[in-house]
């Protein structure tokens, strides 16, 4: 069958697959229509935003010490931003491209979409897939992140001597290497989180039109979420990108602990927030299938106890009414084994989840987000009172 030219199929589905930038890595030969190459994206980037950092920081001599409370080498934050948070980045785009495409085919293939739905479906993918490759939008981000993003991150940088900005009479002055952080290496690095929040917004977008069409959701789906419940492995595909924002964070408190005098409890409310958000981030563009899902349970629970009345009222009358022939015994007939299957599609439904994932998943994100922090807790605890107090509790 001929697709029309502006037919999509679920295998053009890709969150990363455009853009200007894309444009720009394909012609500079940092990326292929395939996400391949990532190593030498993450090299090329890493060193365009970290590289000139050090080498004017060696040359204006703050580097190491001087005159400055924070130099170049100590500072965890710049490290971690662009040696850790900045490269997980960059394969998030890799990862994601793999396994939400793999998501989006499961509309068509388990039949959740059907067949008169698909040009719907994929006329869904096409209006997606022109978001993503928006010119207008990756210029508006490029301003947001030199004016807005500036300003943010000024805000959280300490007020201090450091390897990028000095302070004389009460006024920031920055280093050779303060401009190059500032007006470079942090734009790039802001840009490319941004484009993740946008891309974000294509899938929540995405999932929210396809959660309005005419789907086949089946409520005695083992998955107890009507067929639905592939899309909790979505959350897998974004780890990367949670691995990257709680390094970002790491990295902000430890500056804050080892130069600001300030403690790990000082900041809950930020990793409290931190969590929320990265769950919100995450599963929430799932959570638009709540609706559905409640509605399919309601529906559920109305016909198949209504098919349960049916088969109970039949086999009350048949034996225990004395409505069964006499030449029928009890034993070895199929009616109970009838009677518990139904009884497990009927409790299938009533369990069914209000959201396309559990609780497992929940956990699972939340520990991805948080895991770059929890060294942080050594700052309050030597490594070597944990080893005593394990070894306490095993011994």
């Amino acid at each position: 069958m001929i697709q029309p030219p502006d037919s999509k199929q679920p295998d053009d589905f890709s969150l990363v697959l455009g853009g200007p930038l894309f444009q720009l890595l394909i012609r500079t030969r940092l990326t292929t229509n395939t996400m391949n190459l990532v190593k030498r994206r993450v090299i090329v980037i890493s060193l365009l935003t970290w590289l000139p950092l050090l080498v004017l920081s060696v040359l204006s001599g703050q580097a190491l010490g001087g005159a400055i409370k924070v130099p170049f080498f100590y500072d965890v934050d710049v490290h971690v931003r662009f040696l850790v948070a900045l490269p997980l980045l960059l394969v998030a785009e890799l990862v994601v491209h793999q396994r939400i495409r793999l998501i989006v085919k499961q509309f068509v293939e388990r039949g959740i979409v059907p067949p008169q739905v698909h040009p719907q479906f994929e006329a869904l993918i096409v209006s997606a897939m022109r978001l993503r490759n928006s010119v207008v939008i990756e210029v508006l981000l490029i301003i947001l992140v030199l004016t807005v993003g500036h300003y943010l991150w000024l805000s959280q940088t300490l007020e201090s001597a450091t390897w990028y900005a000095a302070i004389v009479d009460g006024h920031r002055h920055s280093s050779p290497a303060g401009y190059w952080y500032a007006y470079v290496s942090i734009p790039v690095f802001q840009f490319l989180l941004l484009r993740w929040y946008f891309r974000i917004i294509i899938w929540a977008r995405f999932l929210w039109q396809v959660s309005r069409l005419d789907l086949h959701l089946v409520p005695t789906h083992p998955d107890r979420a009507a067929g639905l419940g592939f899309l909790g492995g979505s959350a897998a595909a974004f780890m990367p990108l949670l691995l990257a924002q709680g390094a970002l964070l790491a990295g902000n408190i430890a500056n804050h602990i080892f130069y600001a005098g300030e403690t790990l409890l000082y900041f809950k409310p930020e990793i409290a927030v931190f969590t929320i958000f990265s769950l919100l981030l995450v599963l929430g563009p799932l959570c638009v299938f709540a609706p559905r899902l409640a509605q399919a349970k309601r529906q559920g629970l109305l016909e198949y106890g209504a098919l349960a009345s049916r088969y109970v009222e039949g086999f009350d009358q048949k034996w225990l009414r004395g409505g069964a022939p006499l030449d029928e015994q009890l034993v070895g007939t199929g009616d109970i084994q009838s009677l518990n299957d139904l009884a497990g599609s009927f409790e299938v439904v009533y369990s069914m989840r209000p959201f396309p994932f559990g609780k497992t998943v929940v956990l699972q994100t939340a520990i991805a987000a948080l895991l770059p922090v929890l060294p942080l807790a050594l700052t309050m605890i030597s490594l070597e009172d944990i080893v005593k107090r394990l070894l306490g509790i095993l011994l």
